[in-house]
């Protein structure tokens, strides 16, 4: 029986660029995404012809409705998750210095990017919990896919840092809590990568990338993490989990 990966954003961008390499791992795959199916079509398509059976589950994953609806369309369509991704995040819709920033703002991005994952995770770490009582050959790996602003402050996009703070925290929970069962976790955690969240600051990005910000000059790709999230679902790494893996081309290396 093949495994299943569920990826949420997993459509475009990063999500898939994982999508991408798990598919090439073998994996069936779930695609969650708050597109309409019509407008992720081409994506899911790309998939299917690496040799994936694709399930798209739509939702915006800070409805727990929402939530509920995706999990039951994976599970009642392959039965099982073996990997969960947490990959789906946004941007502030507006960049606004701290001291400036709304409520409304704030409470946007915390909903998507830390409270939609972390009861995403609950629920599904339930069921492979389960799984893995019942069954002890049962795999499963779960993933945080974060950003170097989990730790790197932008004022201009704080409520962003914090929820990808908190993500990073959530990792080393259920790290802890999954460590029973023996099923891993890990954070992944992007640099600058070229996706549709960034394009609109890609002047400034490259400038940066000219001035030194990160060892290796260029962009990351959605490709550059696809590999790393397929290197810890292989089992590349068996003794640890809750660790954080930088793909960041050296960035947040502290350099004399």
């Amino acid at each position: 029986m093949k495994k299943t990966a569920l990826i949420t954003g997993g459509s475009r961008g990063i999500g898939f660029g994982i999508a991408k390499a798990l598919a090439n791992e073998g994996y069936n795959l779930a695609i969650n995404g708050v597109r309409d199916e019509e407008g992720a079509a081409s994506a899911l398509d790309e998939l299917r012809q690496l040799g994936a059976e694709v399930v798209y589950c739509q939702g915006n994953i800070s409805n727990a409705a929402d939530r509920e609806a995706v999990i039951e369309k994976a599970y009642s369509v392959f039965g099982q998750i073996n990997v969960l991704v947490n990959n789906a995040g946004i941007a502030p819709r507006e960049r606004l210095d701290i001291l400036e920033t709304t409520l409304e703002n704030f409470q946007e991005v915390m909903q998507t990017n830390l409270e939609g994952p972390f009861f995403l995770t609950q629920q599904i770490a339930k069921k492979m919990a389960h799984a893995k009582t019942n069954n002890h050959a049962f795999e499963a790996t779960i993933i945080f896919v974060t950003s170097i602003s989990a730790t790197v402050a932008s004022i201009n996009r704080g409520e962003y840092c914090i929820s990808k703070a908190g993500l990073a925290m959530t990792n080393l929970l259920f790290a802890v809590r999954m460590a029973e069962y023996n099923i891993p976790v890990f954070e992944i955690r992007p640099g600058i990568v070229a996706t549709d969240m960034t394009s609109k600051v890609q002047e400034k990005y490259d400038n940066l990338f000219q001035g030194g910000i990160a060892l290796q000059p260029r962009w990351g790709t959605p490709d550059d993490i696809g590999k790393a999230v397929a290197s810890v679902t292989r089992g590349d790494f068996p003794y640890s989990t809750g660790q954080v893996i930088n793909v960041d081309g050296g960035m947040l290396i502290d350099r004399l």
